[in-house]
C-alpha cells in the first residue's frame, strides 16, 4: 500500500474535506473514481468494502458489449452491502429472491433472479496497516449461468486474515448475457464485443481495476492471484490462454489457482470423454435460435422458417434493438422451455481466438499463454453431485437422483445434522444405482465414471500440457467426507465441497447443515486451516508448500490428498493416477 501520509497529501490536495475524513476512518479508501466507505468485521478482524463498481452497468445499449468505465462520483460512496447479484434464472447454487442465501431459493428455481447492473467487486482485508499484501481474486462458479459474490461462502474475512493477504470476489455476467453470439449484434463493434465474450471481459476489467486501485487498499498490484472454483476455474484457464492478455506488455496476474476445471476442446481429447469446451459454432446455433424463439413467441413468426424470414427483412440495427428489449425473464423463460431441449442452453467461454483462445490447449503448447505458477485441485467424487449426467455412462435413464431441486433445497436448509438421519439413501438414489457401493453399477461408481470422462481427462490434458511448458504446476484433490450418514455416500468428496475449507466458511450454505457437525468440527477446521494456509503461501511466492502441511507438497503429476478424520487433518502425498488407463 502507498504510505498513507502520501496518499493523504495526494488525495488532499484535490479533495480536503474527504482526506480529513479518510484520516479518522481506516475503512474510507480512494478509487479512481471517488471515496468509498467499507465496514469493520469485528468477527474476522478485517476489514470489508462490497459492492464496489468496476464498470458501468451493462443495461440498456451496453447489454451485449465491452464493459465501459464506471462514472465517477463525488461523495464518500458506502460499500457496506454487496451488489447486486448477475441476472440469471434462479438454481438451487444461485440466490433468491433477495440476493442472499435464504428459503427463498427454493420458491425462484428457473425464474428471473438478479439484476443486469451487476458488475460490482468486495474487497477484504487484515484489520492492520500492513501494505503491499499480495491479492487473491476469486470467481465464482454456477455453470457461468449462476452464482453470485453474496453468497455467505465467499464470504473473505477468514481468507484474509488467515493468509495475511487481500481477498477479492467478482460478480461478471452470466447465461446468454455473458456469452452471446449473434451477428446483428456485431455490426460495427469493437474487437471485444465481437467475440461475444462478456464475462471473460468483465473479468479482465475488474483485474484492470485492481491493478490501478489495489494498492489503495495495501495490496501488491505486481503480486495477484486468480483463483476459481468449477465455472470459475474454466474462466481461469481462459484469462491464463487469452490472447488478449498472452500479448499484454505487462503479467495482468501473477499466479493461477483453478479448483474443479478445466478448458479443452473435444479434439484435444481421447475419444469417449466430454469436453469442457465447445466450438464457436455452438454458441452461433444457441444465438440464432434464441432470436428465433423470441420472435415465435412474440407472435412476430410462427416456425423457425418464418422468423429467419422476418430477420431477413429487418436490418442488423432493428434486430440488435429488438435483442435489447427482451427482458432477463422473457429470455430466460424461451431458453428453459425451447433452447435446453436442444442442448443449446449453456454457456461458456467462446473461442474466438481474440479474448478468448480458438485452442486454450494449442496455446499452451505454442507457448502462447499467460506463464505463471499454477495450483489445481479436485474433489474425489466431483461427479456424485451431478447425477442427472450419470446416464452419459450407461447409467439408467433419467437423473440418479429421486428428489427435485426444490425438494432438495428444503431438506438441505432445515435439515439437522446432529439429530438422527433424516432421509435414507432409497428415498434419494434412483434403485438402478444401489447398492451405493456396487462395482461398476452403483451410484458411487457411475459418478467416478462420469468424472474421469469430463472433470479428470480436462484435467491431465490442461495439467500435462502446462508441465511440459514450466515446472511450477502442483496439484491437490480433496477427499474429505465426514458427513453423517446417509450424506458421506451421496455426497462424500462432492463437487464444491473444498470450498468451504478454502474460505474457513462452514454456515450457511446450501450445504452446511448436512456437512457440519460436532463430531466432524477439529478435523475439519484443522483441515481447512491447511488449506487456507497453502492458498496463502501460493499467494505469496508461488509454492504452497508451508509449515501446517506436516509433508512435502511435490508438483504435478504428483500431488496432496487432503483428508481429515473426525478429530485430524490427515494430509498425504501421492502419485495421482491419470483419469483413463
Amino acid at each position: 500500500m502507498q504510505s498513507k501520509g502520501r496518499w493523504l497529501l495526494a488525495v488532499g490536495l484535490a479533495f480536503p474535506l474527504l482526506a480529513a475524513q479518510a484520516a479518522n476512518d481506516k475503512t474510507v479508501r480512494a478509487t479512481e473514481y471517488g471515496f468509498i466507505e467499507g465496514i469493520s468485521d469485528k468477527a474476522s478482524n478485517t476489514w470489508a468494502w462490497k459492492g464496489i463498481p468496476y464498470a458501468s452497468p451493462p443495461v440498456g445499449d451496453l447489454r451485449w458489449r465491452a464493459p465501459t468505465d464506471p462514472a465517477k462520483w463525488n461523495n464518500v460512496r458506502s460499500t457496506a452491502a454487496f451488489g447486486p447479484a448477475c441476472a440469471q434464472y434462479g438454481r438451487i447454487y444461485g440466490p433468491g429472491a433477495n440476493n442472499r442465501y435464504d428459503e427463498t431459493i427454493a420458491s425462484t428455481l428457473n425464474q428471473a433472479v438478479g439484476s443486469e447492473d451487476c458488475l460490482y467487486l468486495n474487497i477484504w482485508r487484515p484489520a492492520t496497516g500492513k501494505s503491499d499484501l499480495p491479492v487473491i481474486v476469486f470467481f465464482h462458479g454456477g455453470s457461468n449461468v449462476s452464482g453470485y459474490t453474496a453468497d455467505p461462502m465467499y464470504d473473505g474475512g477468514n481468507l484474509a486474515k488467515t493468509t495475511n493477504s487481500i481477498v477479492v470476489t467478482v460478480n461478471f455476467r452470466l447465461g446468454v448475457f455473458g456469452f452471446f453470439s449473434l451477428p446483428q449484434l456485431k455490426e460495427g463493434a469493437d474487437p471485444d464485443t465481437t467475440s461475444g465474450n462478456f464475462a471473460i471481459l468483465d473479468s479482465i476489467k475488474s483485474l484492470e481495476f485492481l491493478k490501478r486501485n489495489i494498492g489503495n487498499f495495501g495490496g501488491d498490484p505486481n503480486n495477484i492471484t486468480i483463483m476459481g472454483e468449477s465455472a470459475g476455474a474454466i474462466n481461469v484457464y481462459a484469462l491464463l490462454t487469452s490472447p488478449k492478455l498472452a500479448d499484454a506488455q505487462t503479467k495482468p496476474f501473477h499466479k493461477a489457482v483453478a479448483m474443479s476445471g478445466g478448458l479443452s476442446l473435444a479434439t484435444n481429447l481421447p475419444q469417449g470423454t466430454i469436453p469442457t469446451m465447445s466450438p464457436a459454432s455452438v454458441y452461433e446455433a444457441q444465438g440464432s435460435a434464441l432470436l428465433s424463439n423470441l420472435l415465435i413467441d412474440d407472435g412476430k413468426a410462427t416456425s423457425v422458417a418464418e422468423a429467419q424470414a422476418y430477420v431477413a427483412s429487418q436490418t442488423q440495427p432493428q434486430i440488435a434493438a429488438y435483442m435489447r428489449s427482451k427482458t432477463p425473464a422473457q429470455i430466460f423463460r424461451v431458453l428453459l422451455t425451447k433452447l435446453a431441449a436442444a442442448g443449446l442452453s449453456g454457456s461458456g467461454p467462446i473461442p474466438d481466438g481474440s479474448v478468448v483462445s480458438g485452442n486454450p490447449v494449442g496455446a499452451i503448447n505454442t507457448n502462447k499463454y499467460v506463464q505463471v505458477p499454477v495450483l489445481a485441485g479436485n474433489t474425489r467424487d466431483e461427479g456424485k453431485l451431478f447425477p442427472s449426467f450419470l446416464p452419459l455412462v450407461s447409467g439408467i435413464p433419467g437423473s440418479a437422483r429421486i428428489v427435485t431441486d426444490a425438494e432438495l433445497f428444503m431438506n438441505h436448509f432445515g435439515y439437522r445434522p446432529e439429530d438422527a438421519p433424516q432421509t435414507t439413501i432409497q428415498q434419494w438414489i434412483a434403485p438402478g444405482y444401489l447398492p451405493a457401493d456396487a462395482p461398476v453399477t452403483g451410484f458411487t461408481a457411475r459418478a467416478d465414471q462420469f468424472n474421469r470422462i469430463f472433470f479428470l481427462a480436462s484435467r491431465d490434458n490442461i495439467l500435462n500440457a502446462l508441465k511440459a511448458k514450466q515446472a511450477d504446476v502442483w496439484y491437490y484433490r480433496f477427499d474429505w467426507d465426514e458427513q453423517p450418514a446417509p450424506w458421506n455416500v451421496i455426497y462424500g468428496a462432492a463437487h464444491l465441497f473444498d470450498l468451504p475449507f478454502v474460505f474457513g466458511n462452514f454456515g450457511p450454505s446450501l450445504m452446511a447443515n448436512i456437512m457440519n457437525t460436532s463430531a466432524n468440527r477439529a478435523g475439519r477446521l484443522e483441515l481447512s486451516d491447511a488449506m487456507m494456509r497453502s492458498i496463502g503461501t501460493f499467494a505469496r511466492r508461488g509454492d504452497p508448500n508451508n509449515d501446517s502441511l506436516d509433508v512435502h507438497w511435490p508438483m504435478w503429476p504428483s500431488g496432496l490428498i487432503f483428508d481429515a478424520t473426525q478429530t485430524r487433518k490427515n494430509i498425504t502425498v501421492q502419485k495421482i493416477p491419470p483419469a483413463l488407463p
